[in-house]
C-alpha cells in the first residue's frame, strides 16, 4: 500500500466521521451493482468527498473480491495462458521483497515504489506484458506501449511460456531497478 493511501485511511475518521472499517460496514448493508452507485451514495447521503468515497468503495470491493478471485476471472477461458502468468510472477518475486503484486479486474500490477510491470491476458492466446522504462527505445519485440497508454512505456506480447526468456527477464529486472 502506498503512503498516500495509508495517509488517506489514517485521516478518514477525522475527515469523514468514520473509520474505513466503519464505512465498510455501512456499505455492506447496501448492495450496489456499480462502483459509481456506492460513490454517489456516500457523497449524497453522508457528505463524503469524492476522493474518500471512491477510496472507501474501492477498498470495500477489494475485500469482497479476493486477489485469487480476480486472477481466476482474468484467466477464465484463457487457462492456457496461466502458466505464463505464473512464470512471470516467479521471475519478479526473485528481484526482492519490496514488491507489491496487485490484481485488478483485467490485469495485475507489479509495483516497487511505482508500477514497473503490468500483466494482462489480452486475448485467449496472448498475454500483454507492459513495462515502464525511464528511457528505452522500442524494438521489434519490445514494442510501443500500445493499449496500455501512460501506464507503461513498452509492451511485449507473449503467446508461449518459452518467450519468458533471458532477454525478457533482463527487461523485467531493468524496469524493476528503475522503479526505485
Amino acid at each position: 500500500m502506498d503512503q498516500a493511501l495509508k495517509t488517506m485511511i489514517n485521516n478518514m475518521p477525522e475527515k469523514t466521521g468514520k473509520s474505513l472499517d466503519e464505512w465498510k460496514k455501512v456499505l455492506k448493508k447496501k448492495s450496489f451493482s456499480k462502483h459509481s452507485e456506492g460513490v454517489n451514495f456516500l457523497k449524497k447521503e453522508h457528505n463524503v468527498t469524492h476522493g474518500f468515497a471512491n477510496t472507501i468503495v474501492t477498498l470495500s470491493k477489494a475485500e469482497n473480491e479476493t486477489q485469487v478471485d480476480l486472477v481466476e476471472s482474468q484467466y477464465k477461458g484463457k487457462e492456457d495462458l496461466f502458466p505464463i502468468y505464473e512464470v512471470l510472477l516467479t521471475v519478479v518475486k526473485d528481484f526482492g521483497k519490496d514488491l507489491t503484486i496487485t490484481p485488478k479486474k483485467a490485469s495485475v500490477s507489479v509495483i516497487r515504489k511505482r508500477q514497473f510491470a503490468l500483466i494482462k491476458p489480452a486475448t485467449k492466446s496472448r498475454i500483454d506484458l507492459g513495462l515502464k522504462f525511464n528511457d528505452k527505445p522500442t524494438t521489434e519485440r519490445l514494442e510501443n506501449s500500445g493499449p496500455f497508454g501512460a501506464m507503461c512505456t513498452h509492451r511485449v506480447q507473449l503467446n508461449n511460456i518459452t518467450e519468458v526468456d533471458n532477454e525478457l527477464k533482463k527487461w523485467l529486472k531493468e524496469a524493476y531497478e528503475q522503479a526505485k
